[in-house]
Parts: structure tokens; C-alpha cells; sequence
């Protein structure tokens, strides 16, 4: 069964083109492309959508905004924000308001199509690019609201094991397979992992791990 993707875009050539390549990637279908973010929430009511690709800027509503609104209505909905912003501030922005993934209109069609199935597959998704500015210099002072550990943690050995994965950008799967656990004792290390460093997504481990330097 294809994965059903809806784009929208202010910016009707970009529009086109990315539905276009997208089109391309295979079992992906274009279910629709929306140049007015406020007509996005109409069309999920109306259609079977597995991925919605969202621009960060746009007029009416933002893609910050967008993905408030498409989160209170339709929880489970895969996000992936496609933009020009390599601003570390605005990344974190966007995964706080419940993105999936962010992704580069750089990005190749080979990344597109990556981005887009580790979403659909419920993995978080964050490009290299992406990666490079979070993990700077500058970025890695956490900002007031944010209270990574200055100093190391009790974790289990497990749990350390995980965290070095992460921080090597494994997916929930690919750490299953590598530890030879299952998918679903390795979302419960996760959610530990999260809930002792006290952060609240991939980016505060992978912050955690090189603030210690575990990779």
C-alpha cells in the first residue's frame, strides 16, 4: 500500500516541483498539494494522509503553527518540515510543536525519500545539515528552558549502550537488531533515557552523549 503524502507550500513552482520528485520516490503517492496552509486541516479531514510536507514560512499560519493545529486534531499524523532555516532555535521550535522530521530544500530526492519513510515508519528524522547545527559549538549551550545534566547520570549499562546509538543517529530498529532486542524493549530504555536526563526528544540524548563525550 503506498504511503499518501500531502504538500503544501506558499510558493506554487516549489509546489510543483516537489510534488514531482516526490512523485517519483517509489510506493510514495501525492495525495494533494496545498499552497494555503489554512485549507491543510479541511484536507486531512477529508482524505487518508500518512505524511504531510510542510514549509517553515509561510502567510496565515507558519509551519510551527500548522503542526500545532494538525497535532490537537490528528495526533498519529507524520510531519516532515522542508525548509531553507538552519537556525538551531527554529529546529528545536519545530520538534517542540511535534514535527517529525526536518529536512533541507537542499536535500537530494535519495534524502527526500529517506526523510520520508523514517517518518512514515514513526522514527524521528533529522537531516545532516540539521544534525551539523545542533550539534555546534554555539547551539550546544542549552538554552534557559532546556536543563541538560552537567554531570553524568546513573543509567544502566543498557541504557548507556543506547544512548551511544542514538547519538550514531541508529534507529529504534536498527538498535534492536544491533543489541538483539526487540523493537518494543528498546521504546521502554527510550522513554527512561528521557525521563532520567530529564530532555525530551533524540536531540537532548545526542547533546547528553557529546556533552560527556560518549561518541
Amino acid at each position: 500500500m503506498s504511503l499518501r503524502v500531502l504538500i503544501t507550500d506558499d510558493h506554487q513552482i516549489l509546489l510543483d516541483s516537489l510534488s514531482l520528485l516526490i512523485s517519483t520516490i517509489p510506493g510514495v503517492e501525492i495525495a494533494g498539494t496545498v499552497n494555503d496552509s489554512r485549507k491543510v486541516l479541511h484536507m486531512l479531514e477529508n482524505d487518508e494522509i500518512d505524511v504531510l510536507v510542510t514549509d517553515f514560512n509561510m502567510p496565515h499560519l507558519t509551519g510551527i503553527d500548522l503542526t500545532l493545529q494538525v497535532r490537537e486534531k490528528f495526533p498519529k499524523l507524520k510531519i516532515l518540515m522542508l525548509t531553507v532555516s538552519e537556525d538551531a532555535d527554529t529546529i528545536r521550535q519545530a520538534f517542540q510543536a511535534g514535527i517529525s522530521g526536518y529536512v533541507m530544500k537542499k536535500a537530494n530526492r535519495a534524502e527526500l525519500e529517506r526523510a520520508i519513510t523514517t517518518v512514515a515508519s514513526g522514527e524521528k528524522y533529522f537531516s545532516e545539515a540539521v544534525m551539523k547545527e545542533l550539534l555546534s559549538p554555539a547551539s550546544m549551550q542549552a538554552p534557559a528552558h532546556e536543563d541538560i545534566p552537567s554531570t553524568p547520570i546513573a543509567v544502566t549499562s543498557r541504557e548507556l549502550e543506547i544512548i551511544k546509538l542514538i547519538a550514531q543517529e541508529l534507529s529504534t530498529t536498527e538498535i534492536a537488531e544491533r543489541l538483539f532486542i526487540s523493537v518494543g524493549t528498546v521504546e521502554t530504555h527510550r522513554h527512561n533515557i528521557l525521563r532520567k536526563l530529564n530532555v525530551k526528544n533524540a536531540i537532548g540524548i545526542i547533546k547528553y552523549a557529546m556533552r560527556h563525550k560518549l561518541v
